[in-house]
């Protein structure tokens, strides 16, 4: 049985890996950071909570990193975890240089430093990288990165391909552009609309505050895109791949049809706030995933339409069953971190 090992797993991407990485026969591992409040509810249905399967870990101490390769001992090892926000990027730039950027690093060091360059690596990389290059964006694109999320994904990137050619390690980036779930942190754009919407109709909230409206977007279900991650794990060489529905909404679109499913004129609750803009913006995103379609056999299942809906649906059960944690807490509805 092959053993995998995958970095932030408490998140949206590392629960849908681990689900499926199980299904397809993997013993499965995470590491998570140590926080004061509980951070495993998208794997309790996976994990027993006496479960030995995570290892507290953090990806700006390397000795931690070596201490769980060296007691998993992985056949792959999936590096998803980061501080992912790039709005937040702004704020904490060295942090996210550190964890996102010089994590990778870290682990791609500690495996070669223990001699288990035999172990595949796979790299979450980000459409973010592209920045202000036109779309469609593919493998060739220049990277113009303009947050230092961008940047340090960017970095994590180059470093990935370079312990590859200079170690011979399996390593690989899977660029992903935007991919939403009904397990999306609440301080990202789409989770923010949707559970706003689905309080505004339930009488518990009377108006959404937003930045720029106008930013289009390339969204996908990120179900889909982790089996993307595992063919780019299974293929017979490294490579580097993207994974988009090469289609575009701006995140006006997505906030109308939310709205519009909920019966409801997004135009009556919204109010702007230029404390949601970014220092730089990105204007427009929108993969061509030719190359993952052809060689790996991949393409997304789940339509705009369908992500919307299945969205929507998490969030009425979730603020009905009073069981989302995050979504009730008074400092998500106006802080300025919600908005990617």
């Amino acid at each position: 049985m092959k053993k995998a090992l995958i970095s932030g797993i408490t998140g949206q991407d590392g629960s849908y890996l681990a689900e499926l990485l199980i299904t397809k026969g993997y013993d499965v591992y995470g590491t998570q950071r140590r926080t004061s409040t509980i951070t495993t509810e998208r794997i309790d249905h996976i994990f027993e909570s006496d479960n030995k399967k995570t290892f507290y870990a953090d990806l700006a101490d390397a000795n931690s990193l070596i201490n769980v390769l060296l007691k998993v001992k992985p056949d792959e090892v999936y590096n998803i975890g980061s501080m992912s926000h790039v709005r937040i990027s702004f704020e904490i730039p060295e942090n996210t240089a550190q964890v996102t950027g010089v994590g990778a690093l870290r682990w791609l060091e500690a495996l070669h430093s223990l001699g288990m360059t035999n172990v595949k690596y796979y790299q979450a990389s980000s459409s973010e990288m592209f920045g202000i290059s036109p779309p469609p964006q593919n493998e060739n694109t220049p990277m113009l990165p303009q947050s230092p999320y961008g940047c340090a994904k960017l970095f994590a990137y180059h470093i990935t391909k370079v312990y590859r050619v200079g170690y011979g390690m399996f390593a690989c980036n899977g660029i992903l552009f935007n991919h939403e779930g009904e397990r999306r942190g609440m301080n990202f754009v789409t989770q923010k609309i949707v559970y706003a919407a689905v309080r505004i109709k339930l009488g518990k909230l009377d108006k959404i505050k937003l930045g720029n409206l106008d930013a289009k977007r390339d969204w996908g279900f990120a179900g889909d895109y982790m089996e993307g991650v595992y063919r780019i794990m299974q293929h017979s060489v490294p490579d580097d791949f993207v994974l988009a529905t090469s289609e575009q909404y701006s995140v006006r679109e997505f906030a109308e049809k939310v709205f519009n499913q909920l019966g409801l004129n997004f135009y009556d609750y919204v109010v702007f706030d230029n404390a949601f803009t970014r220092p730089n913006e990105v204007p427009s995103l929108m993969g061509d995933s030719t190359k993952a379609r052809t060689i790996l056999g991949w393409k997304p299942e789940v339509t705009f339409e369908g992500l919307v809906d299945r969205m929507i649906k998490g969030a009425w059960d979730n603020v009905r069953n009073n069981t989302q944690r995050l979504a009730f807490s008074e400092g998500w509805k106006y802080s300025r971190y919600t908005q990617g």
